[in-house]
């Protein structure tokens, strides 16, 4: 069950999202710093669980090589945009 950081991971994701270009992506730490700030990399694994959730939501995509990946099985970096629709 997510907790009030988990929520305000969700909502840093989303609000730097809306602060892009429809297509442009984010990295998880970003939302990790802008929730963390300094104590940012604890955050690191959350901000993932977070983007998982808006996946699931149908919110964003997860990508990885500009391709968009199922999030539960990436490995490495990944990147996060707002969801374009199907293929």
């Amino acid at each position: 069950m997510p907790d009030s950081s988990d929520s305000a991971l969700e909502q840093a994701i989303v609000d730097l999202l809306a602060r892009r270009a429809p297509d442009a992506t984010i990295c998880p730490s970003e939302a990790a710093r802008a929730i963390g700030g300094a104590s940012w990399r604890p955050l690191m694994e959350p901000a993932r669980a977070a983007a998982r959730r808006l996946v699931d939501a149908g919110t964003i995509e997860v990508t990885q090589g500009g391709q968009v990946i199922d999030p539960s099985t990436a490995r490495g970096p990944i990147r996060l945009r707002r969801r374009t629709g199907e293929p």
